[in-house]
C-alpha cells in the first residue's frame, strides 16, 4: 500500500475520485496537478494540502498562488511542474489521471523515479509502452492499472504463477450508446448522443472513445504491452452490464473473471492498497438483483476504430502512436462541432495510411510521429 501520491490530473473525472479513495483510506497527497481548472483545484488543494500544486500555463498558476498565499503550497506550471510533482521525493505513488499523450513526459519521471505508478492513461502504453515497460523494469518502477478492465486482468493473475499460464486474455467491453446500429446509423450520431454511456460517467474524450470503440480498441493495444503477451492472446466480448470487468483463460481451460459494481474508485483502491484489499464504502454487488449476464462479439464493420486498433497492435511501432494522436485530434473537433462522428475513424484511416510505419521508436520518433499525425488530421479537415 502507498501512503502518499502524487496526482496527476486531479480535477477529472478519475481524479476526483482518486481523491475519494484517499479520503475514505487517510492516504496524503504530496502534490496535485490539473490543466486549467483553478476553481475545484484550488478547494482540493485547501482540503488536502499537498506541497506542490501544478498547472499547464503561467497565467493560471499566478491566480492559484495568489489564492493560496499563507497555505505554504508551492505553485508550478508547465511541463516541468508536472514532471516535479510526478518524481517527489514525499509521495509513493503516481496516479497518472492525464488524459493523452500530455501524460507521457510526468510518467516516464515518475518511472525514473521508481514510484508505484497508477495508471489510469492508457495513451502513455498504447503511443510508448514499448520503451514504458522497458523503463520501468529498469528503474524498478511498479505499474498497476487502474482502467477497470486491466485492473480486473491484474487481479486474475494474482492466481498465476508465470505469464505462459496465460492462453487468452478477455476485455469485456458496454457497447457503448450506439451497440447495434449499423455504420450509417452510427456517423449520423451527434455530439449530445455521443456522450450518453449506458454505465459509465466519465470525461467527454474517453466518452466519445467509448462510442466508437477506440477506447476498447486502445485497451487491447494496452493490454498487450502491461501483461507481454501477442495480440493473438487478446479477445474483446461485448458485455452489456459492466459487471464482469474481464476475464482471464488459463492454459489448462478454467477462465477467472473480476466482477463488481460499475464504480472506478474500486480499480482505484486497489492500485493504491495492493497488495492488501481495504474495506470499500461502495455499494455490494448483488447477484440476485443482476440483470441477466449476456455477452456478444464485436461489430468490426459498424465500429472500424476497433478494427484499426487490433490491426495497429499486429503492426506495432509508431503505427499505434498514429492511431492514438489522429484519434485523439479527430475527438478535439468533433468536440468543438467542427467534424461530424463519422468522420473520427476515416481521419485516423486517413493518417495511418500516409504516415510511414516505424519499427522499435526511439522518444523522438514517437514525438515527430504524434505531431505528423495531429497535422495529417488538421490538414484532411481543412
Amino acid at each position: 500500500m502507498v501512503n502518499t501520491i502524487s496526482l496527476l490530473g486531479s480535477t477529472g473525472s478519475i481524479g476526483r475520485q482518486t481523491l475519494d479513495v484517499c479520503r475514505e483510506q487517510g492516504i496524503k497527497v504530496a502534490a496535485l496537478t490539473a490543466r486549467s481548472s483553478i476553481d475545484l483545484l484550488e478547494q482540493q488543494a485547501r482540503e488536502f494540502r499537498p506541497q506542490l500544486v501544478a498547472v499547464n500555463d503561467l497565467e493560471p498558476a499566478l491566480e492559484l498562488a495568489r489564492r493560496l498565499k499563507g497555505l505554504d503550497i508551492e505553485v508550478v506550471y508547465g511541463l516541468e511542474g508536472l514532471r516535479r510533482a510526478a518524481s517527489m521525493r514525499s509521495s509513493e505513488g503516481v496516479v497518472t489521471a492525464v488524459v493523452g499523450m500530455a501524460a507521457l513526459w510526468p510518467t516516464m519521471a515518475a518511472i525514473e523515479a521508481g514510484k508505484r505508478v497508477a495508471f489510469a492513461n492508457k495513451e502513455t502504453l498504447v503511443c510508448a509502452g514499448e520503451l514504458v515497460m522497458e523503463t520501468a523494469k529498469r528503474y524498478g518502477a511498479e505499474i498497476i492499472p487502474v482502467d477497470s478492465e486491466h485492473s480486473a486482468i491484474f487481479q486474475c493473475l494474482q492466481g498465476s504463477r508465470d505469464r505462459g499460464e496465460i492462453k487468452k486474455l478477455i476485455l469485456t467491453c458496454s457497447g457503448g450508446p450506439f451497440f447495434g446500429l449499423s455504420r450509417e446509423e452510427v456517423g449520423r450520431k451527434t455530439k449530445a448522443d455521443a456522450l450518453r454511456h449506458p454505465n459509465w460517467n466519465m470525461g467527454e474524450k474517453i466518452t466519445i472513445d467509448c462510442a466508437t470503440l477506440m477506447n476498447k480498441g486502445l485497451e487491447f493495444i494496452e493490454a498487450m504491452r502491461l501483461f507481454r503477451v501477442t495480440p493473438e492472446q487478446v479477445e474483446v466480448v461485448i458485455h452489456r452490464q459492466s459487471i464482469i470487468h474481464s476475464m482471464v483463460e488459463f492454459q489448462d481451460g478454467a477462465v477467472l473473471a473480476q466482477m463488481g459494481t460499475p464504480d472506478m474508485r474500486l480499480p482505484i483502491r486497489y492500485a493504491l492498497t495492493y497488495p492488501d484489499r481495504r474495506k470499500s464504502e461502495l455499494p455490494e454487488l448483488d447477484l440476485l438483483k443482476c440483470p441477466p449476464l449476456t455477452f456478444a462479439p464485436p461489430d468490426l464493420e459498424a465500429f472500424p476504430c476497433l478494427k484499426m486498433a487490433m490491426e495497429c497492435a499486429q503492426i506495432g511501432g509508431t503505427s499505434c502512436t498514429v492511431l492514438n494522436s489522429a484519434n485523439e485530434a479527430a475527438v478535439e473537433l468533433f468536440r468543438q462541432d467542427r467534424i461530424a462522428f463519422g468522420q473520427i475513424p476515416d481521419l485516423v484511416a486517413e493518417a495511418l495510411d500516409k504516415i510511414p510505419n516505424v519499427s522499435h521508436p526511439a522518444m523522438e520518433e514517437i514525438l515527430e510521429t504524434d505531431r505528423r499525425a495531429r497535422e495529417c488530421v488538421a490538414e484532411a479537415v481543412k
